[in-house]
């Protein structure tokens, strides 16, 4: 018979319908990262949608804060396990990105870069209709660089190694393209829900 030795204390039923298989619930925010902070001057900022090598349209910090505003809250999950519930975050949807732009996406998959050289493969589809944006403000303030200020993208029904820290455009690819922690054993995809952490989960 198992007891509360070998199970730990359960969460609360409203918790546990929101912690994803694995994960468990943190109050504070932790960071990860590969490298060390890059340093971003906002004078130099740019943000690039490409197709391909191809630029299609680059945006100034001053271009970019000027398109319209996106709120969104909710819960995100790190394929390290924790989860952090309720976190409210601005910035630039994925959809008004492409409508600035007068672009259709050309491709159906897509590389994140980021200012680090990280980069992470999402489907289009996981980004358009209002499902992503890239971030510049997270719970009323600007994003602070440990957290991937001044913008990070956010993919939060996602793994969070999704949601690129420091991004500096997005690539439109012909095919699903591993990035940097996929090539290195993580799953193509990632979602929380099915536990896709690592290649075969």
């Amino acid at each position: 018979m198992a007891t509360r030795g070998f199970t730990g204390r359960r969460p609360p039923e409203a918790t546990r319908e929101r912690l994803p298989p694995g994960q468990y619930l943190t109050q504070d925010f932790p960071v990860l990262q590969i490298g060390p902070n890059p340093r971003i001057d906002l004078d130099t900022w740019r943000f690039t949608l490409r197709d391909g090598p191809k630029p299609v349209k680059t945006r100034t910090w001053e271009a970019f804060s000027a398109l319209p505003r996106t709120r969104w809250g909710g819960d995100i999950h790190c394929v390290t396990k924790w989860s952090k519930f309720d976190t409210a975050w601005e910035g630039v949807s994925f959809d008004d990105l492409l409508a600035d732009a007068g672009l259709a996406a050309p491709t159906d998959f897509l590389l994140a870069e980021g200012y680090d050289d990280y980069t992470t493969n999402l489907p289009v589809a996981d980004l358009a209709g209002g499902r992503a944006m890239v971030a510049t403000h997270y719970d009323g303030d600007p994003i602070p660089p440990d957290h991937g200020g001044p913008a990070r993208l956010l993919v939060p029904h996602l793994y969070f190694w999704k949601s690129a820290k420091w991004v500096k455009g997005l690539r439109f690819t012909r095919k699903d393209e591993a990035g940097f922690w996929e090539l290195r054993g993580y799953h193509m995809y990632g979602d929380p829900w099915r536990e896709q952490r690592f290649t075969g989960d």
